[in-house]
């Protein structure tokens, strides 16, 4: 029986706002290596439960929701577009509400089994290597990832940054609920007992407060060793 190749995967995890969307997908445009974006999954798994009325605790109902969950992800398009059977709900997961869901679902032991088997199932079969970015992708999902790094900013510049995002999503919003709502999911995050945002102990930190895009990308490269790609930025 033939054995999946083993993939090159790097791990970029971080708190909402962080930038690692973004950074993720440039540096893996960078490297010709394929994008996971493993936010928008929790983020499906939270939208279909509020759809069918299950409760966001339910480990049992959420689990079996996942068993017959069908993601895809369409790559045609940057960023990816996310499909739940044949319905794209790339749009309907960015709303405050479903991130807010999204992480209380993503604290249910069913729900990351179920999701950590997805996610490495992606990883499989491929021929080029893998950005995979998410909360717990250097510490369990990826624990074995060649790089991993952890992004972060001050919760001034995250709220900034994904009040910026809602609005040119047309939504209206203050800033001061974003920055609330941002505090409430890091806490949310960061103090679940199953798989909390936390570095990995191999993690580099990167503090993108104040820095451009391209900059952070070349901080990362530079870690990796990638000295060709540096020069292209």
């Amino acid at each position: 029986m033939n054995k999946m190749p083993v993939v090159d995967v790097i791990t970029i995890d971080g708190p909402a706002g962080s930038g690692k969307s973004t950074i993720s997908r440039v540096l893996a445009a960078k490297m010709d290596y394929a994008y996971l974006d493993t936010g928008a999954m929790y983020r499906a798994v939270a939208l279909a439960a509020k759809r069918k009325g299950i409760g966001m605790d339910d480990g049992t109902k959420l689990g079996e929701l996942c068993a017959n969950l069908n993601l895809r992800f369409g790559v045609d398009q940057d960023p990816p577009r996310l499909f739940m059977e044949n319905e794209d709900i790339s749009e309907q997961i960015r709303s405050p509400e479903i991130d807010m869901l999204s992480s209380s679902v993503s604290a249910v032991k069913e729900v990351r089994v179920a999701m950590c088997d997805l996610q490495r199932k992606m990883s499989h079969g491929r021929s080029m290597g893998l950005v995979a970015e998410g909360r717990d992708m250097g510490t369990v999902v990826f624990a074995n990832a060649r790089f991993k790094f952890l992004l972060t900013a001050s919760l001034e510049e995250r709220a900034s940054r994904r009040h910026l995002e809602l609005l040119l999503r047309g939504k209206t919003i203050e800033k001061t609920t974003v920055m609330s709502n941002l505090k409430k999911r890091d806490h949310q995050d960061e103090n679940r007992a199953l798989a909390p945002l936390k570095a990995a102990p191999d993690a580099l930190i990167i503090d993108s407060t104040g820095m451009k895009i391209e900059n952070v990308v070349e901080c990362m490269l530079k870690h990796i060793g990638n000295l060709d790609l540096l020069r292209s930025i």
